[in-house]
């Protein structure tokens, strides 16, 4: 949890607008919604709302990937999420 808190004053810094720091915020959610889910594994409407915030996490990191591969490499390896599979 310390490094998740190193990573939120590095993007406190950044635009909020950014690509990186909407990642960021739809991580911190997905990671929320997750926890929660654990416990109340029949909240459906918990689990569609995570499916929608998954989509646009997913639909941001292709964008940035296909615009800076760079940026893309260092925001998955900071937030510490999996490489998204190409086709």
């Amino acid at each position: 949890m310390v490094k998740n808190s190193v990573i939120s004053v590095i993007f406190q810094k950044e635009k909020k607008g950014s690509v990186e720091f909407q990642v960021f915020n739809f991580t911190n959610k997905i990671r929320r919604l997750t926890s929660h889910l654990e416990l109340h594994k029949k909240d459906y409407l918990s689990q569609r709302g995570l499916k929608k915030i998954l989509g646009k996490r997913q639909r941001l990191l292709a964008y940035l990937a296909k615009k800076n591969r760079v940026r893309y490499k260092e925001l998955i390896n900071q937030l510490d999420i999996r490489e998204t599979k190409t086709r």
